[in-house]
């Protein structure tokens, strides 16, 4: 028995069956509706306006003629479930981030963010010619999934907690949400690792049951309010250097697309990540200082953090490696991330230290 097989008669192909109608997508009048689940509350800064956009930019580039109806996460299935939810055909595509599916494959990994990997620039650099599109496409086709980048957040911050980190020392039994290989190698630390769902994690820091956490940046993490509760924020973080989101159709239903509904989610998502990064941007830096003014302490880790996080992140990188797509996805990334880090830090980089150095002293 085939994926795909499995998971239309597993329990959670089960318990969606109540939603059976939305297996085959609408149509009206020669238009057609799909229903997309997602991993996030409705409303949510960055993250699920990325999905809004994008959808946005389907139902007006195709004249209305292809439409996307969104339902947040827990209003069909929960926030971790929308992979499964898709693949048996229970929905029709989901917006989500897809190093939360570590768990059907650690490829995913790599089409959010992996620790000390590349930035939005160079992340979006391998995907689009690199080869990191069509490994993506092959990694689908496992599960029955057209999928591609849709969003990305940027650079994720280290994040916020109650005490401040001074050491690698503080790390121990630290309670912290953080998913992906971030997490699997804050976990290789010390710290107890967390993946809570981004709609409860005001909560969980609430009520305490966790110590810390990290979400998107300034902008969304404010909107979040989790200035309220914590006063240490660390601005770089080792896990998310240019977190991607993405869109996923099951495959039936895209194939079952006319070609110029295809051209246009396809075109769609680029956009889309384009006008999320620009997003994140242009409002991260007035969020933070609103952020550092209502008494947040703005922090950086300490080398010797650094230091514990790289060798953590190599630890959890590795735990993958012998798995034939896995070791593919990971060289073809990090060949293309070797030359663009080269290419960017000579020009780029160089440009900014040199415009820092001059306009500031």
């Amino acid at each position: 028995m085939d994926r795909r097989s499995f998971l239309k008669t597993s329990a959670i192909g089960g318990a969606a069956a109540a939603s059976t109608s939305l297996a085959a997508p609408a149509y009206a009048q020669g238009n057609r509706t799909l229903t997309m689940v997602t991993s996030v509350p409705h409303g949510f800064a960055v993250f699920d306006d990325a999905a809004v956009h994008f959808n946005e930019l389907v139902a007006a580039m195709s004249d209305g003629t292809l439409t996307i109806d969104k339902k947040a996460a827990g209003e069909l299935v929960g926030a971790f479930e929308v992979f499964d939810a898709v693949t048996a055909g229970q929905a029709d595509c989901y917006h989500s981030a897809e190093y939360y599916f570590l768990g059907q494959h650690p490829g995913y990994a790599f089409y959010t963010a992996v620790p000390f990997g590349g930035t939005a620039q160079e992340l979006t650099a391998w995907y689009l010619h690199g080869g990191g599109q069509e490994l993506h496409d092959e990694l689908g086709q496992i599960f029955g999934l057209k999928s591609f980048l849709c969003g990305n957040t940027t650079v994720q911050p280290g994040g916020w907690f109650r005490e401040p980190i001074n050491s690698a020392e503080d790390l121990q039994g630290l309670k912290f949400r953080m998913p992906g290989l971030g997490g699997r190698a804050l976990s290789n630390t010390g710290a107890s690792v967390q993946n809570v769902p981004g709609g409860e994690i005001y909560q969980a820091l609430a009520s305490g049951s966790i110590d810390g956490a990290e979400w998107i940046g300034p902008y969304a993490d404010e909107r979040l309010g989790f200035q309220e509760i914590c006063k240490y924020y660390y601005t770089a973080g080792f896990h998310e250097p240019g977190s991607a989101l993405a869109v996923a159709f099951n495959l039936d239903v895209y194939e079952d697309l006319s070609p110029a509904h295809k051209a246009i989610v396809e075109h769609a998502a680029v956009a889309t990540s384009s006008w999320n990064t620009a997003q994140s941007n242009a409002n991260n830096g007035a969020a933070l200082a609103r952020i550092q003014s209502a008494g947040v302490n703005i922090e950086t880790f300490s080398d010797d953090i650094w230091e514990s996080f790289g060798a953590a992140a190599k630890t959890a990188m590795d735990e993958f490696a012998g798995d034939p797509l896995y070791d593919q996805i990971r060289e073809s990334f990090e060949i293309s991330l070797k030359s663009s880090s080269e290419w960017l830090s000579r020009s780029e980089g160089e440009y900014t230290r040199q415009r820092d150095r001059v306009l500031n002293g």
